[in-house]
């Protein structure tokens, strides 16, 4: 059975790629084999979490193996990983990107097709769902430049890497080979800008989309809004991915399809047992507390947390009980009280009440 590259990464399927950069991170510096020198078990996890980071880091790539699996991603590219493993080049382009260089662009294109923002979401608007007009800008090709950023439309050999793209570079004891900070990549530069574009090759444009996030979505996860994106120097038209970051509530905490909230009884109310009424994200809910219930015991209404994004089922509401005790009393409640405390002391016999247990333990 084939591994799955977000598994490998230990990430979301719908994790950003902030969180897939992250995951890459910490695990490429676990096992990188400088680190673990003769550890061909270390060496083995490498080869495959760079593998996944290569799909998954790649807007394009990663979109095909969504799609088709590793299959697609064969198809497509010839193959991801094999022979002739670069452990150089790999972890150079991560490098460069985490300590502040730029991702290589494809040579055909100076920028991604897909891209990428976030909105905020008040915390019933994504339990429930909500419809959302957003503005963002997309890049298209320079139509003055023909997407070369040159004046002449012409580009020439970078003299930094030769026109290769790629440039070696020592950290401490790692050789690194990574991506031409001079020409992002390209192995080309630009020497007389065009004026439309500024060098870049592509211009933005402003765009405004109203679309829907589906009930249930939860902090981190992503909308995918097919066709949405960049366009590309062929015409091709990437992806919007669209990142949901919920603020907190004041009364509920989220855990997956669960909801956990607290609430505050009387202690002669969890004593007795009696019946509360709870908040729900839907209204409330009527809750029979048990006869002696403790502070901080936990009661489940089931079906009354978020509802699953795919299967829209909702999860249950996690009830914890704060049991409340009255800080000053009058004369009357405290006669009352000491009459109760008294009435839990010894029944007689062999059974000690509650009150005598309690006594006798710490003698």
């Amino acid at each position: 059975m084939q591994e799955d590259y977000y598994e490998i990464l230990g990430v979301a399927r719908d994790a950003s790629a902030e969180t897939i950069k992250k995951a890459f991170r910490k695990l490429a510096l676990e096992f990188h084999p400088d680190r673990n020198q003769g550890d061909k078990e270390s060496e083995e996890k490498f080869k495959k979490i760079n593998e996944a980071y290569q799909i998954l880091s790649d807007d394009q790539k990663r979109r095909m193996y969504d799609r088709y699996g590793k299959e697609g991603i064969s198809g497509a590219y010839g193959g991801a990983g094999g022979g002739g493993f670069d452990f150089g080049s790999i972890f150079g382009d991560f490098f460069e990107q985490a300590f502040g260089g730029g991702g290589r662009s494809r040579p055909s294109d100076p920028y991604g097709i897909d891209t990428e923002l976030a909105v905020t979401l008040e915390f019933k608007e994504a339990l429930e769902g909500v419809h959302k007009e957003i503005k963002y800008k997309i890049k298209k090709p320079c139509p003055t430049c023909d997407a070369t950023g040159s004046k002449d439309k012409k580009k020439h050999t970078c003299s930094a890497c030769g026109g290769t793209g790629r440039v070696a570079v020592r950290r401490g004891y790692m050789s690194f080979i990574q991506s031409c900070s001079e020409c992002g990549g390209t192995g080309e530069i630009v020497k007389d800008r065009c004026k439309d574009c500024g060098g870049k090759g592509f211009t933005e444009e402003d765009v405004s989309l109203k679309f829907d996030i589906p009930a249930g979505i939860d902090d981190g996860q992503r909308v995918r809004l097919s066709g949405k994106g960049n366009v590309s120097k062929t015409g091709e038209i990437g992806d919007l991915y669209v990142i949901v970051r919920v603020k907190e509530d004041s009364h509920f905490l989220r855990d997956g399809d669960d909801l956990y909230i607290e609430v505050p009884v009387f202690f002669t109310q969890a004593i007795l047992g009696e019946n509360i009424e709870v908040p729900t994200p839907r209204g409330k809910a009527e809750l029979k507390l048990k006869v002696g219930t403790k502070d901080k015991q936990r009661f489940t209404i089931y079906g009354e947390g978020a509802p699953n994004i795919r299967t829209k089922k909702n999860g249950d509401l996690i009830v914890q009980v704060n049991v409340q005790t009255p800080k000053k009393l009058n004369e009357k409640q405290e006669t009352l009280l000491r009459e109760l405390q008294e009435s839990f002391g010894s029944k007689g016999g062999d059974d000690e009440g509650i009150l005598d247990k309690i006594k006798n333990f710490f003698k």
